[in-house]
C-alpha cells in the first residue's frame, strides 16, 4: 500500500521571540531592540494563532507532514506555535533547529511528526560567509515508517537589499556551495550504503527566481525533467517553473509576482522506478482567500508594531507552498 507524505514550506515573516526573551543573547538583543518595539506577548500570541490557523487547515485538515520554515528566531517560539497546532490535530511534531549567526537573528528549522518519522539525531549546518555570515545552509535526514530515508536541505538565501543584481553574487556563492554539498551527499551515500541516488529535497526562500542564474548556473537546477532523469551528474528538478507567469506567487512586491520559495528534488523523485521508493505527485501554491488581497493576490503580512503596515489579522509576506511525495 503507497503513502502520501504532505511537506510545506512556509516563511514565517520575522517570527521573533518576545522583545525581552531570556533566550536572545545580549549582542542580538541590542541590534533589534528598536525594531522589536512594541513585540508583546500578546502580539507574539496573536502571530503563532493567525499562523497556526493557515497549518491547520493544511493536508484537508489534517496538517503537515513535514513543515519547513525560515525567518524565526529560536527553537522555543517555533515549538510553541507547533504545539498549538499538535493540540488542535492531535499531532506530535519535533522541531529540529540550529542557532545561526545571522545579524537579525533569523534562522530555519525543519519540523516533523513524530509518528510518521524519526530522525538520525544529527543535524548539518554550514554558513555561508559574505561580508557577513548568511543564514545557514540547513540539513536533516528522516526516516519513514517503511524505513527510506528522506533528506531535507532548508534554505534562506541572501535578500536582494541594495538591488537584485547588486546582491546576486551573494546568492550565486550560496548556490555554488550547496551544490558541492549535495555532490558530497551522493558521495557519502555510496560509500556508506552503496544508495546511487539518494531522496534529496532542496527547499526554501532563495530570493531568486527559478529561472534565476543562482539557480540554474551555481546550483545546477533544471525545468528540463528529461535532461534531468538523462544525466549522468546530480543535476536537480526544479518543480516550481509551472508557477511562473501565473496569478499566484509566493512573494509580491510592488506589482511584480515572485516565485521566490522554491521545492527543488534529486533525480530519484521524478524517476518512476522500483529502484527509488519516492516519487513526486503534485506541488501547489498555498493561497486561501484570506492569505492574500489586491489585483496581485499580494499576501497579507503581519509585520510588527514597530511598523506603519503592522496588520494583527495578517500571517506573513510569504505564502507557503506545498509539495505530496508518493511513498
Amino acid at each position: 500500500m503507497k503513502t502520501e507524505h504532505f511537506i510545506y514550506w512556509w516563511n514565517l515573516e520575522n517570527l521573533f521571540d518576545v522583545a525581552n526573551s531570556k533566550e536572545r543573547p545580549e549582542w542580538l538583543q541590542k541590534k533589534i531592540k528598536r525594531e522589536l518595539k512594541g513585540w508583546t506577548s500578546s502580539v507574539l500570541d496573536k502571530k503563532i494563532a493567525n499562523i497556526a490557523s493557515i497549518l491547520e487547515k493544511l493536508n484537508g485538515g489534517k496538517g503537515p507532514d513535514i513543515l519547513g520554515v525560515c525567518e524565526i528566531e529560536n527553537e522555543a517560539v517555533v515549538q510553541r506555535l507547533m504545539d498549538k497546532v499538535g493540540k488542535v490535530l492531535n499531532r506530535t511534531y519535533k522541531v529540529l533547529h540550529h542557532n545561526s549567526n545571522d545579524k537579525r537573528g533569523i534562522d530555519i528549522a525543519i519540523i516533523y511528526d513524530t509518528k510518521k518519522y524519526t530522525d538520525d539525531g544529527h543535524i548539518f549546518t554550514l554558513e555561508v560567509m559574505k561580508r557577513n555570515a548568511t543564514r545557514n545552509l540547513f540539513q536533516v535526514n528522516l526516516t519513514t515508517i517503511a524505513g527510506n530515508e528522506l533528506i531535507l536541505i532548508g534554505n534562506h538565501w541572501p535578500s536582494r537589499l541594495g538591488g537584485q543584481y547588486e546582491s546576486e553574487p551573494y546568492r550565486m556563492m550560496v548556490g555554488e556551495i550547496l551544490s558541492y554539498w549535495i555532490e558530497r551527499i551522493h558521495d557519502i551515500k555510496w560509500e556508506q550504503n552503496s544508495v546511487k541516488n539518494p531522496a534529496i529535497i532542496v527547499m526554501g526562500d532563495f530570493n531568486d527566481e527559478p529561472h534565476d542564474r543562482s539557480l540554474t548556473e551555481y546550483l545546477r537546477s533544471s525545468p528540463n525533467i528529461e535532461k534531468v532523469k538523462n544525466s549522468t551528474s546530480h543535476i536537480l528538478y526544479n518543480l516550481m517553473y509551472q508557477f511562473l507567469g501565473g496569478k499566484f506567487g509566493t512573494h509580491v512586491y510592488g506589482n511584480e509576482i515572485g516565485l521566490l520559495d522554491q521545492f527543488i528534488v534529486s533525480k530519484s523523485l521524478i524517476v518512476n522506478s522500483s529502484n527509488y521508493p519516492f516519487q513526486v505527485k503534485g506541488t501547489e501554491i498555498i493561497h486561501y482567500p484570506e492569505m492574500v488581497k489586491g489585483d496581485y493576490n499580494t499576501p497579507i503580512r503581519f509585520s510588527r508594531p514597530s511598523r506603519r503596515d503592522y496588520n494583527p489579522k495578517g500571517f506573513s509576506d510569504h505564502l507557503p507552498i506545498k509539495l505530496v511525495l508518493e511513498e
